[in-house]
């Protein structure tokens, strides 16, 4: 070979290798979720619902628990890999119950139940089982499920509320809804029923979740199989809809070939001392847990834990039944300078990112727009309460009539205060009424004394004859921080 068919040599390696290296290490990526006929907001709005209704009807660890605590480390840390436009507020808790499961909402609340950490042989197992879940959200499967015809009843809180519809378990409420989403409720349990394609769609976007979360995607596929395996010839009902352990390996083998070498996280120190711990926790099975829903013994023990996720649906004004919880940092409720579009049927409204809008889970209860830590068991501290009421008798009044009516209804079971007359305010070009009432605050002060709480409440009429009423709370002392979000939140609102 001569020194001219050497050097012809070298520039074909330093070209063509090169290039072929690249084109066999191509680095992972998010596909892009596609479009579905639910909005963000109502698919938040839905998983909030659900997520209340299994804290009623199932027994979750605290927060303060290693578990909780641990899952929602792990959990957090999949959800740095997620472009921030295609992420979802996910928040991650722990059931302690025997069987394997784990399901996330739409929205990102998701569960993880104890027997699952149990089965798990090391981290990277359970952040499969959590990835792949994960991956439901991010693709909105259950949304998609969801046709554009169910689309308008599916936040029919406030609709329900002001035309007087039914919001409740039955047939066309929400749990129909539920239903037609492929997500059914029950006292044992919560079941997505996804098909084989959302499935294999939920491995293949898993598996770019812990790829970049420094996790070997064949973690996933070696807990399905795994326990399909110890399960003897039929898998558990968790597994049944997913398809064949092999052609999922051979499907993620396949996608992973392409992806550049890289040295996965390995087994976890903190893990193993997390499932030495969970094996020693209580936990129930599917039928102990059943029963206990039955007697509200759940919904019980996750209030007196601390595990309760607040009242979603809650009443405008504290009850007297119970101690008002000591005072929440303000810090923790304070609004995020971003603003989003709330879509509640008949009405539009811009909400601060980082508070959640909450569902009535019966008819007369308030859809609540508000941050996590100001809902309690006595009602919403810091937030906005949003109702619709008909006009009394059915007659056709003012709005003046109708704003002095609702202060009446209110005042005749909430000690309430009216601080001043009705004054005129426009509201999506409506001629509203704005009108301050003060009553007691669901949190007590940073001495344990009671705290008077500042209502501002702005009624606006509907065609109909009935009002669309917004209630917006907040310790008297803290009320003017929040005052300009109110504001704001009150200039945005728009009326179909």
């Amino acid at each position: 070979m001569t020194r001219a068919d050497i050097s012809r040599l070298f520039w074909l390696v330093v070209w063509i290798v090169p290039a072929h290296a690249y084109m066999q290490s191509a680095a992972p990526t998010f596909p892009n979720p596609g479009k579905t006929s639910m909005t963000r907001e109502q698919q938040s709005a839905l998983g909030q619902q659900v997520a209340n209704e299994v804290f009623q009807k199932m027994p979750v660890l605290p927060d303060s628990s290693p578990e909780s605590q641990y899952v929602r480390r792990l959990g957090q840390k999949l959800v740095a890999t997620i472009p921030e436009e295609y992420s979802w507020p996910f928040e991650f808790h722990v059931i302690p119950q025997k069987e394997i499961n784990a399901f996330a909402l739409p929205g990102g609340q998701m569960f993880v139940n104890i027997g699952t950490i149990n089965a798990a042989r090391n981290e990277a197992e359970l952040a499969g089982v959590m990835g792949h879940e994960m991956a439901h959200v991010y693709m909105q499967h259950s949304a998609k499920q969801a046709g554009k015809a169910q689309t308008t009843s599916m936040i029919a809180g406030l609709a329900g509320a002001v035309l007087g519809g039914t919001v409740g378990g039955k047939a066309g409420g929400m749990v129909g809804q539920l239903g037609q989403m492929g997500i059914q409720v029950g006292a044992q349990g919560l079941m997505m029923k996804y098909s084989r394609g959302d499935e294999s769609q939920a491995d293949a976007v898993g598996a770019v979740i812990l790829q970049k979360a420094g996790y070997n995607p064949q973690g996933m596929v070696d807990f399905f199989k795994t326990m399909g395996a110890e399960s003897g010839q039929a898998p558990p009902e968790f597994f049944s809809s997913h398809p064949n352990p092999k052609n999922r390996q051979e499907a993620i083998a396949q996608q992973i070939a392409a992806w550049p070498p890289t040295e996965y996280t390995g087994d976890s120190a903190d893990f193993n001392t997390l499932r030495q711990h969970a094996t020693q926790q209580k936990a129930y099975t599917a039928q102990e847990i059943a029963q206990g829903a039955k007697t509200g013994q759940w919904a019980a023990l996750n209030q007196r834990n601390g595990a309760s996720r607040g009242s979603a649906g809650a009443s405008a004004f504290p009850t007297a039944a119970t101690a008002p919880p000591s005072a929440v940092s303000l810090q923790s409720v304070l609004p995020t300078g971003k603003m989003v579009i709330a879509d509640l049927g008949p009405m539009k409204i811009q909400r601060p990112e980082n508070w959640q809008v909450a569902l009535p889970q019966q008819q007369g209860q308030f859809v609540t727009i508000a941050p996590q830590a100001a809902m309690t068991n006595r009602g919403v501290g810091y937030g906005v309460l949003l109702n619709g009421a008909p006009a009394p008798g059915g007659r056709r009044l003012g709005i003046d009539e109708l704003t002095t009516a609702l202060i009446q209804r209110i005042q005749q079971s909430n000690e309430l205060q009216q601080l001043g007359d009705p004054q005129p305010i426009k509201v999506g070009g409506i001629d509203g009424r704005s009108t301050f009432l003060q009553s007691p605050s669901p949190f007590a002060g940073d001495e344990g004394e009671s705290l008077k709480e500042r209502d501002w409440l702005v009624t606006v009429p509907r065609n109909d004859g009935s009002v669309i009423f917004m209630i917006f709370v907040a310790p008297q002392r803290d009320f003017d921080r929040l005052k300009p979000t109110y504001e704001a939140m009150v200039r945005s609102a728009q009326f179909k």
